[in-house]
């Protein structure tokens, strides 16, 4: 099989927050901003890896959710408890230098060598949603 990563999908509360976030602090680029019926959703991705991407998209949108259900998903992102994304780099600390300038970061962890192998840092997107870095070679 000849299978690859082509979109995830993470939720955002305010797209031009999410924009400045993705686009202007960690370097992504937009591919994509889709309006429809008061909504917006947007497709982000490293330039230079055009077929991987990040589908940024209003909560809960689904129509198959119930009002229930929107509503947890609701609490979850406030808290931050809903949304991750694991994204790689070849140099942790200068990456999280270049991101902790940007007001519209929230660091969460700063660089550090993890019991299991990796070095990494954490810090959250507007929306909440957890966004961890880590060193790859």
């Amino acid at each position: 099989m000849d299978i690859t990563i082509n979109a995830s999908f993470l939720p955002h509360t305010d797209a031009d927050a999410a924009l400045a976030f993705y686009r202007d602090a960690l370097g992504f680029e937009l591919r994509k901003d889709v309006g429809y019926n008061g909504l917006r959703w947007l497709t982000v991705g490293p330039p230079d890896q055009p077929a991987t991407s990040i589908v940024l998209t209003p909560p809960a949108v689904d129509p198959g959710i119930t009002e229930d259900e929107r509503k947890l998903i609701t609490e979850m992102m406030a808290k931050g408890t809903y949304g991750a994304i694991l994204l790689a780099t070849g140099d942790v600390d200068a990456t999280f230098e270049k991101l902790q300038s940007h007001e519209i970061v929230e660091v969460v962890q700063e660089p550090t060598d993890q019991p299991y192998g990796v070095r990494d840092f954490a810090v959250r997107d507007p929306a909440g949603n957890l966004v961890r870095i880590q060193q790859v070679s």
